[in-house]
């Protein structure tokens, strides 16, 4: 293998987060403990926004029936009402697993493929900076759902960065949920969940000088767009 392509190689096996032994075997992930963050993003044809909105609330009620589940919301983007996020969060990874087996799961996955725009994406995550998981959600509140890439080699830079702007967002004005959780499958993957009273809490939340800081800190070791979508909930 010329040098160009171990290179390559290495770069790959690193973005999966694991290197092979000198057996070339790959080590086993360390068992994963705690609750788990689920994010996942629907995306349907704009004349089935009505129809997908259906369905996600009532895969919203029967996943919040389930054995261990803790959370499960619905949200819808604004000024893009195709397009929805699901958030739950799970006692372990045993009840998420069992869960994506489930008929709730599978039914909601099918209905959804029928009029989707794009695959529907589901993102895993445990947690990092998460505060109380209750939280009372008030009319009119607005959820912010920020996808951060950092690349491999700035991981803990990164991790320093989200739980520090939790850390400091929990205590801003107006904020009702601040969670920063990472990625099971890519480490260097995060999801920031905000949730304001209103659309003045979160425009002053993105002025503030916590905020700015964090924008700083992260722009010399982010891999992607800093992507923030804006939804309200779904009653």
């Amino acid at each position: 293998m010329s040098a160009r392509r171990v290179v390559v190689f290495l770069c790959a096996v690193m973005a999966m987060g694991a290197i092979p032994d000198a057996r070339g075997q790959t080590p086993a992930s360390p068992p994963v403990e705690g609750n788990i963050y689920s994010v996942t993003y629907v995306e349907v044809m704009p004349p089935s926004a009505t129809a997908a909105l259906a369905v996600l609330k009532r895969y919203r009620e029967a996943a919040s029936r389930e054995d261990g589940n803790l959370r499960s919301e619905v949200a819808q983007r604004i000024g893009e009402p195709h397009e929805f996020v699901v958030l739950a969060v799970w006692r372990d990874r045993a009840a998420f697993e069992a869960h994506a087996k489930g008929t709730s799961s599978t039914d909601m996955r099918e209905r959804i493929a029928a009029i989707r725009n794009a695959p529907t994406d589901e993102r895993v995550h445990t947690a990092l900076s998460v505060g109380r998981l209750e939280s009372k959600i008030t009319h009119g509140a607005m959820y912010v759902v920020t996808h951060v890439d950092v690349i491999p080699p700035r991981k803990d830079d990164g991790i320093a960065a989200v739980r520090q702007l939790g850390d400091d967002s929990r205590l801003h004005e107006g904020n009702l949920r601040f969670e920063v959780v990472q990625q099971i499958n890519r480490p260097n993957h995060f999801t920031v969940v905000e949730i304001w009273k209103d659309a003045n809490a979160t425009e002053a939340h993105s002025m503030a000088p916590a905020t700015r800081r964090f924008r700083d800190k992260l722009a010399p070791a982010t891999g992607a767009l800093y992507d923030a979508r804006k939804y309200k909930a779904v009653d």
